[in-house]
């Protein structure tokens, strides 16, 4: 697959940063250290945690070292979204309504008709989604096609619009923080809308 050069990276960089992102969109959250050193052709872990901290310290994702799960593509802000208005991480606001401001975002991003929700409290930050940071959301329709550990953003009926880790058992949902400090939202299916599913976190340096 012939993937577009980013001349601030190098070789090996471009290579392991477009396999990143290729991965990413396709199944909605990042790679093991094992996965990427086998799309590398690579027999040690040191190759890949080396191009990932020159990957972060030239602003591409963001991550906890030795926590490969956590990475978030956080560059190329280019092409206009929406952003709905705000997301609690931590307890719930009042759903968002109307359009205030449009982000720019990706290529990468822009096909999947993305939103942006602005991120309120820090309920998400073991999963390196904090206080202010913007998240890039993709429409869901259909709950059922959700796979279990997604982050989503889900407006709980009586409550509020939450964002967290996404758990379904029969015709019930957990709603899992990312901080041990809060406690699980558990509901009936009918009681939530899932209005995305979590694409990118962009954070303002």
């Amino acid at each position: 697959m012939s993937l577009p050069v980013d001349n601030n990276l190098t070789d090996a960089q471009n290579e392991l940063y477009g396999w990143i992102k290729d991965y990413m969109k396709n199944f909605q959250h990042s790679p093991s250290i094992r996965q990427m050193m086998k799309a590398m052709g690579l027999k040690s872990p040191a190759p890949i945690q080396s191009r990932l901290k020159h990957l972060q310290d030239k602003g591409y994702i963001s991550w906890q070292e030795g926590k490969a799960r956590t990475m978030q593509i956080v560059d190329e802000i280019i092409e206009g979204v929406p952003v709905m208005g705000s997301v609690a991480a931590g307890g719930l606001i009042e759903t968002y309504s109307d359009v205030n401001e449009r982000l720019d975002i990706s290529d990468v991003l822009k096909k999947k008709n993305v939103f942006a929700l602005t991120v309120n409290g820090d309920s998400m930050i073991d999963a390196c989604i904090a206080d202010g940071d913007m998240v890039l959301m993709e429409p869901v329709s259909d709950t059922y096609s959700l796979r279990n550990g997604v982050i989503v953003s889900a407006m709980v009926e009586g409550l509020g619009t939450t964002l967290k880790y996404f758990f379904r058992k029969g015709n019930r949902i957990n709603l899992e923080a990312a901080n041990p400090k809060y406690e699980t939202i558990s509901v009936d299916l009918e009681r939530i809308i899932i209005q995305g599913k979590l694409l990118a976190v962009w954070r303002r340096a």
